[in-house]
Protein backbone atom coordinates (compact mmCIF):
# COMPACT_ATOMS: atom_id res chain seq x y z
CA UNK A 1 0.00 0.00 0.00
CA UNK A 2 1.16 3.53 -1.08
CA UNK A 3 0.79 6.75 0.73
CA UNK A 4 1.01 10.55 -0.19
CA UNK A 5 0.98 13.46 1.68
CA UNK A 6 1.66 16.91 0.25
CA UNK A 7 0.94 20.20 1.45
CA UNK A 8 0.55 22.05 -1.06
CA UNK A 9 0.45 25.76 -0.25
CA UNK A 10 -2.83 26.34 -2.19
CA UNK A 11 -4.33 23.57 -4.44
CA UNK A 12 -5.42 26.08 -7.89
CA UNK A 13 -2.36 27.52 -7.63
CA UNK A 14 -0.48 24.58 -7.93
CA UNK A 15 -3.17 22.71 -10.47
CA UNK A 16 -1.70 25.48 -12.58
CA UNK A 17 1.62 23.58 -12.25
CA UNK A 18 2.26 20.51 -12.13
CA UNK A 19 -0.27 18.70 -9.22
CA UNK A 20 -1.80 16.05 -11.68
CA UNK A 21 1.50 15.01 -13.51
CA UNK A 22 2.51 14.40 -9.62
CA UNK A 23 -0.86 13.13 -9.11
CA UNK A 24 -0.96 10.46 -12.01
CA UNK A 25 2.84 9.94 -11.92
CA UNK A 26 2.97 8.48 -7.79
CA UNK A 27 -0.07 6.29 -8.37
CA UNK A 28 -1.18 6.48 -4.50
CA UNK A 29 -3.87 4.25 -3.11
CA UNK A 30 -4.33 7.56 -0.60
CA UNK A 31 -3.64 10.96 -1.16
CA UNK A 32 -3.32 13.14 1.59
CA UNK A 33 -3.60 17.07 1.04
CA UNK A 34 -2.92 19.92 3.35
CA UNK A 35 -3.15 23.49 3.37
CA UNK A 36 -5.66 23.48 0.22
CA UNK A 37 -6.95 27.08 0.78
CA UNK A 38 -10.39 26.67 -0.77
CA UNK A 39 -13.93 26.31 0.02
CA UNK A 40 -16.17 23.72 -0.98
CA UNK A 41 -17.12 24.38 -4.71
CA UNK A 42 -14.29 26.44 -5.73
CA UNK A 43 -12.20 23.57 -7.59
CA UNK A 44 -13.94 19.98 -9.52
CA UNK A 45 -11.21 17.29 -10.13
CA UNK A 46 -11.90 14.83 -12.22
CA UNK A 47 -9.87 11.97 -10.33
CA UNK A 48 -11.16 8.72 -11.81
CA UNK A 49 -10.68 5.31 -9.17
CA UNK A 50 -10.42 7.53 -6.04
CA UNK A 51 -13.11 8.66 -3.38
CA UNK A 52 -12.65 12.66 -2.24
CA UNK A 53 -12.59 13.84 0.93
CA UNK A 54 -12.52 17.42 2.06
CA UNK A 55 -12.39 19.44 5.09
CA UNK A 56 -13.13 23.28 4.63
CA UNK A 57 -11.53 25.93 6.87
CA UNK A 58 -13.79 28.38 7.82
CA UNK A 59 -11.94 31.09 7.11
CA UNK A 60 -11.79 31.26 3.22
CA UNK A 61 -8.39 30.91 1.42
CA UNK A 62 -6.89 29.35 4.48
CA UNK A 63 -5.75 25.82 5.72
CA UNK A 64 -7.66 22.93 4.74
CA UNK A 65 -7.38 19.30 4.16
CA UNK A 66 -8.57 16.96 1.65
CA UNK A 67 -7.83 13.07 0.87
CA UNK A 68 -8.33 10.98 -1.63
CA UNK A 69 -8.63 7.14 -1.66
CA UNK A 70 -9.21 4.20 -3.95
CA UNK A 71 -10.81 2.50 -1.44
CA UNK A 72 -14.00 3.93 0.59
CA UNK A 73 -14.12 4.42 3.74
CA UNK A 74 -15.93 2.79 6.28
CA UNK A 75 -16.24 6.17 8.50
CA UNK A 76 -15.33 9.18 8.09
CA UNK A 77 -14.70 12.76 10.55
CA UNK A 78 -13.65 15.66 10.02
CA UNK A 79 -11.74 17.79 13.03
CA UNK A 80 -11.54 16.16 16.53
CA UNK A 81 -14.88 16.57 17.98
CA UNK A 82 -13.82 19.79 19.27
CA UNK A 83 -15.26 23.01 18.20
CA UNK A 84 -12.15 25.28 19.34
CA UNK A 85 -9.71 22.93 16.86
CA UNK A 86 -12.38 22.12 14.10
CA UNK A 87 -12.70 26.12 12.54
CA UNK A 88 -9.66 25.72 10.22
CA UNK A 89 -10.12 22.03 8.70
CA UNK A 90 -6.85 20.82 9.73
CA UNK A 91 -7.56 17.38 10.09
CA UNK A 92 -9.94 14.12 8.29
CA UNK A 93 -9.85 10.70 9.69
CA UNK A 94 -11.11 7.72 7.10
CA UNK A 95 -11.35 4.41 9.08
CA UNK A 96 -10.64 1.03 7.15
CA UNK A 97 -11.45 -2.75 8.10
CA UNK A 98 -7.71 -2.64 9.70
CA UNK A 99 -6.54 0.97 9.95
CA UNK A 100 -7.07 4.34 10.55
CA UNK A 101 -5.78 6.92 8.36
CA UNK A 102 -5.57 10.70 9.62
CA UNK A 103 -4.29 13.45 7.28
CA UNK A 104 -3.27 16.85 9.66
CA UNK A 105 -2.33 20.08 9.15
CA UNK A 106 -1.11 21.29 12.17
CA UNK A 107 -1.32 24.96 13.46
CA UNK A 108 1.67 27.42 12.93
CA UNK A 109 3.40 28.41 16.34
CA UNK A 110 3.56 32.15 13.93
CA UNK A 111 6.30 34.95 14.04
CA UNK A 112 7.23 35.97 17.63
CA UNK A 113 5.15 32.47 18.86
CA UNK A 114 2.18 34.59 18.92
CA UNK A 115 0.21 31.26 18.67
CA UNK A 116 2.27 29.18 20.62
CA UNK A 117 -0.16 28.41 23.53
CA UNK A 118 -2.93 27.96 21.23
CA UNK A 119 -0.54 24.88 19.30
CA UNK A 120 0.11 23.15 22.90
CA UNK A 121 -3.20 22.79 23.27
CA UNK A 122 -4.06 21.67 19.93
CA UNK A 123 -0.82 19.02 20.43
CA UNK A 124 -2.57 17.66 23.37
CA UNK A 125 -6.02 17.21 21.80
CA UNK A 126 -4.42 15.27 19.33
CA UNK A 127 -2.52 12.96 21.25
CA UNK A 128 -5.59 12.41 23.28
CA UNK A 129 -7.55 11.38 20.06
CA UNK A 130 -4.63 10.04 18.15
CA UNK A 131 -4.69 7.40 21.38
CA UNK A 132 -8.12 7.16 21.70
CA UNK A 133 -7.80 5.78 17.52
CA UNK A 134 -5.23 3.63 19.06
CA UNK A 135 -7.43 2.01 21.21
CA UNK A 136 -9.39 0.59 18.63
CA UNK A 137 -6.99 -0.36 15.53
CA UNK A 138 -3.34 1.23 13.97
CA UNK A 139 -3.15 4.79 13.17
CA UNK A 140 -1.54 6.14 10.24
CA UNK A 141 -1.11 9.53 10.27
CA UNK A 142 0.70 12.21 7.56
CA UNK A 143 0.62 15.68 7.03
CA UNK A 144 2.58 19.05 7.64
CA UNK A 145 2.98 18.90 11.31
CA UNK A 146 4.81 22.35 11.44
CA UNK A 147 7.87 21.17 13.98
CA UNK A 148 11.61 19.71 13.30
CA UNK A 149 11.52 17.58 15.48
CA UNK A 150 15.76 17.22 15.91
CA UNK A 151 18.67 19.28 15.22
CA UNK A 152 19.45 16.75 12.24
CA UNK A 153 16.02 17.83 10.75
CA UNK A 154 16.76 21.53 9.75
CA UNK A 155 19.66 22.77 7.88
CA UNK A 156 20.09 26.09 10.51
CA UNK A 157 19.52 24.51 14.04
CA UNK A 158 21.34 27.18 15.99
CA UNK A 159 19.76 30.11 14.37
CA UNK A 160 15.64 28.56 14.90
CA UNK A 161 16.27 27.55 18.48
CA UNK A 162 13.38 30.31 19.58
CA UNK A 163 11.59 30.11 15.71
CA UNK A 164 8.25 28.66 15.64
CA UNK A 165 8.75 24.83 14.64
CA UNK A 166 11.84 24.65 16.51
CA UNK A 167 10.94 25.44 20.13
CA UNK A 168 11.57 23.35 22.51
CA UNK A 169 8.14 23.16 23.66
CA UNK A 170 6.68 21.98 20.14
CA UNK A 171 9.95 19.41 19.78
CA UNK A 172 8.61 17.76 23.31
CA UNK A 173 5.47 17.48 22.21
CA UNK A 174 6.57 15.53 19.35
CA UNK A 175 8.52 13.62 21.48
CA UNK A 176 5.38 12.95 23.78
CA UNK A 177 3.43 11.68 20.86
CA UNK A 178 6.40 9.42 19.64
CA UNK A 179 6.61 7.95 23.27
CA UNK A 180 2.69 7.01 23.74
CA UNK A 181 3.43 4.77 20.57
CA UNK A 182 3.85 6.00 18.07
CA UNK A 183 7.02 5.74 15.00
CA UNK A 184 8.61 8.35 12.71
CA UNK A 185 8.69 6.11 9.67
CA UNK A 186 11.39 8.50 7.95
CA UNK A 187 13.78 8.15 11.12
CA UNK A 188 12.57 4.06 11.20
CA UNK A 189 14.30 3.42 8.46
CA UNK A 190 17.33 6.43 7.77
CA UNK A 191 18.33 7.09 11.62
CA UNK A 192 21.21 9.12 10.78
CA UNK A 193 20.68 10.47 7.47
CA UNK A 194 21.26 14.00 7.16
CA UNK A 195 20.27 16.83 4.54
CA UNK A 196 16.64 15.52 3.62
CA UNK A 197 14.08 18.27 4.14
CA UNK A 198 10.43 18.53 2.99
CA UNK A 199 9.99 22.59 3.43
CA UNK A 200 12.06 25.11 2.03
CA UNK A 201 11.11 28.74 2.97
CA UNK A 202 10.17 30.79 -0.45
CA UNK A 203 13.04 33.44 0.50
CA UNK A 204 16.71 33.59 0.75
CA UNK A 205 17.28 30.61 -2.42
CA UNK A 206 16.51 28.63 0.44
CA UNK A 207 15.74 25.55 -1.46
CA UNK A 208 18.41 26.23 -4.19
CA UNK A 209 21.03 26.24 -1.29
CA UNK A 210 18.83 23.47 0.52
CA UNK A 211 18.46 25.09 3.63
CA UNK A 212 15.28 23.38 4.62
CA UNK A 213 13.31 21.96 7.46
CA UNK A 214 11.55 17.93 7.70
CA UNK A 215 7.99 18.88 8.87
CA UNK A 216 6.22 16.67 7.03
CA UNK A 217 5.67 13.27 8.42
CA UNK A 218 4.09 9.90 8.48
CA UNK A 219 3.40 8.84 11.90
CA UNK A 220 2.04 5.10 12.56
CA UNK A 221 1.35 3.07 15.22
CA UNK A 222 4.05 1.04 16.69
CA UNK A 223 1.88 -2.07 16.44
CA UNK A 224 2.83 -1.63 12.00
CA UNK A 225 5.94 -1.72 12.43
CA UNK A 226 6.89 -5.21 11.17
CA UNK A 227 4.29 -3.59 7.99
CA UNK A 228 6.67 -0.81 7.09
CA UNK A 229 8.42 -1.35 3.67
CA UNK A 230 9.94 2.28 3.24
CA UNK A 231 9.58 6.13 3.68
CA UNK A 232 10.34 8.44 0.94
CA UNK A 233 10.63 12.29 1.05
CA UNK A 234 10.49 13.27 -3.31
CA UNK A 235 12.85 16.65 -2.99
CA UNK A 236 13.01 16.14 -6.31
CA UNK A 237 9.33 17.11 -7.00
CA UNK A 238 9.03 20.82 -6.99
CA UNK A 239 5.62 22.98 -7.18
CA UNK A 240 5.20 23.71 -3.93
CA UNK A 241 7.44 25.10 -1.08
CA UNK A 242 7.13 21.72 0.28
CA UNK A 243 7.42 18.12 -1.74
CA UNK A 244 5.14 14.82 -1.10
CA UNK A 245 6.55 12.38 1.55
CA UNK A 246 5.82 8.84 0.87
CA UNK A 247 5.09 5.80 2.90
CA UNK A 248 4.95 2.30 1.93
CA UNK A 249 3.51 -0.39 3.80
CA UNK A 250 2.49 -3.81 3.48
CA UNK A 251 -1.53 -4.43 4.28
Amino acid sequence: MKLISWNVNGLRAIMKKNFMEVFHELDADFFCLQETKLQEGQIALDLPGYHQYWNYAVKKGYSGTAIFAKEEALTVSYGMGIDEHDQEGRLITLEYPNFFLVTCYTPNSQSELKRLAYRLEWEKALENYLNELDKQKPVILCGDLNVAHEKIDLKNWKTNQKNAGFTIEERNAFSYLLDTGFTDTFRHFYPTKEGIYSWWSYRFNARKNNAGWRIDYFLTSRSLDSDLIDAKIHTEIFGSDHCPVELDLNM
